[in-house]
């Protein structure tokens, strides 16, 4: 199965980053291959400076040996080996118009001493960050999820999306980082479904993507935009920041596992703004969207 994964996420690159840099029409992704001392590596490509993309990254990796000790605390496992590989990716348009977006779909293994696989699952999911929000891109962004879901079964969009709206959630801020999406992780195999059906659908949603997201690129990419409008992203930007580095499960089994550090961090937009005590005007665009992140919406 791990073969069999590591393939499909290194076509799955491939796709992302043509569409992408066709999308942008001015910037390229840098591609650095590396290695990891302990095992494995990764192809990190970056794409920074675009007409469209001011910063993002489509990420695969693949590394795998002993499993370092604070995860054998956090996995509540012993002295076991690991593999793990996925996709990661995240991409910061220039324009406050066009929402972040974030993926990754991703396959673990465990093994112990003599080789024998003594768990495994799949995990994954993609949600959207908006600084300004259009309902009806995030109902076609939910819409595109649940149809992927469906396909595989009807319960999996409401259970996956609830999800999404509990993992990525600011508790020190009491908001949510943006308007979900799915969030699935632990998928192992059951009397209902094997590893080839959880395959089939994680496969299923990260062929998805594209369609979920490039619609709403092309619709708001052309937006015009204030100054104004560009600090209040910078500011959002700043809570995007605060979830990937203090709640975020996996930046941290990046660091954890000692992973390129600049491929765990380029999911952090260039420019931010911290500003004290800082709230929206009342009435405003910018508090319609801070109070939809108060809330679970359903937007299907």
């Amino acid at each position: 199965m791990k073969d069999t994964f590591y393939t499909y996420i290194q076509g799955l690159q491939d796709k992302i980053t043509a569409r992408l840099e066709e999308i942008d029409g001015k910037a390229k992704f840098q591609e650095d291959i590396w290695k990891r001392p302990e095992g494995g590596g990764g192809r990190t490509r970056v794409i920074e400076n675009g007409n469209v993309f001011e910063k993002g990254g489509v990420n695969i990796s693949a590394v795998h040996g002993p499993l370092p000790a604070a995860m054998q605390s956090y996995f509540k496992v012993g002295n076991v080996d690991f593999f793990a590989c996925g996709l990661s990716l995240v991409l910061h348009p220039e324009s406050p118009m066009v929402p972040t977006v974030h993926a990754n779909w991703r396959y673990f293994e465990m093994y112990d001493k003599q080789g024998n696989i003594v768990d495994s699952w799949f995990g994954g999911g993609q949600d959207l960050t908006p600084y300004y929000l259009f309902e009806e891109d995030a109902s076609h962004f939910h819409k595109i999820c649940k149809n992927a879901c469906d396909k595989h079964d009807p319960d999996f969009y409401p259970l996956y999306k609830k999800k999404c709206d509990e993992y990525f959630y600011n508790a020190h801020r009491g908001e949510a980082r943006g308007i979900g999406g799915l969030f699935f992780d632990y998928c192992k195999k059951t009397d209902q479904m094997s590893m080839q059906n959880w395959y089939n659908f994680v496969t299923e949603v990260g062929n998805s993507f594209l369609e979920a997201y490039v619609p709403i690129v092309e619709k708001r990419k052309e937006l015009s935009y204030t100054q104004d409008h560009r600090d209040w992203q910078e500011i959002r930007r700043g809570r995007y920041v605060e979830f990937n580095l203090v709640h975020d499960k996996g930046t941290l089994f990046g660091l954890k596992t000692n992973g390129r550090i600049e491929s765990i961090l380029m999911s952090l937009p260039p420019r931010v703004q911290w500003r004290y005590d800082h709230h929206p005007k009342p009435e405003s665009e910018e508090e319609k969207l801070v109070k939809v992140l108060k809330k679970s919406v359903e937007w299907q």
